[in-house]
């Protein structure tokens, strides 16, 4: 008989098995919720709604300028690079008629899980157009290589794929 007085009701396995599950998700999410509120992700910068703002014109002129420009960048970089073992890179830069642009060049290795590991080389200029530098990577995986040259007023940019970095053998 079912009554308000009944405690075996209780003791179902059924009703205390909904219970668990109810308390693990609520636990679960707990969790989630402290550690997504305790530890920011690097992927999207802290300051991304007010740093380096940009009406649409100005982007619209600064995309115009690249391309007005015509650089053409090639990038020559080791078959593996291994962690904390310094590569060599050698990269040319050529106007659109094909001559050599000379300039300062510099070079930031951007790693995406975590921002406070980026750095920039400079790369000096062996010839005209040429350009060679050493980079050591701190940690191991994918980063990226965004390559910034200047020549008086102009500025060429351009990134690379992503590669990876592999841990010493």
């Amino acid at each position: 008989m079912i009554s308000q007085n009944n405690k075996k009701s209780w003791r179902n396995p059924w009703f205390i098995g909904m219970i668990g599950v109810i308390l693990t998700a609520l636990l679960v999410n707990s969790a989630l919720i402290w550690f997504s509120l305790h530890h920011r992700s690097t992927l999207v910068e802290r300051d991304y709604s007010t740093k380096n703002r940009k009406t649409d014109t100005e982007t619209i002129k600064s995309i115009e300028a690249q391309n007005a420009l015509a650089w053409k960048i090639s990038v020559k970089q080791p078959q593996a690079v291994v962690l904390a073992t310094p590569a060599a890179y050698a990269i040319g830069v050529v106007d659109r008629r094909g001559v050599p642009v000379s300039g300062e060049m510099e070079v930031l290795a951007y790693r995406a899980a975590d921002a406070t590991k980026d750095f920039v080389v400079p790369f000096k200029e062996t010839s005209p157009g040429n350009y060679q530098g050493y980079i050591s990577f701190p940690l191991k995986g994918y980063w990226e290589l965004r390559i910034r040259i200047k020549r008086g007023a102009d500025i060429f940019e351009v990134g690379t794929d992503r590669f990876m970095v592999a841990a010493a053998p």
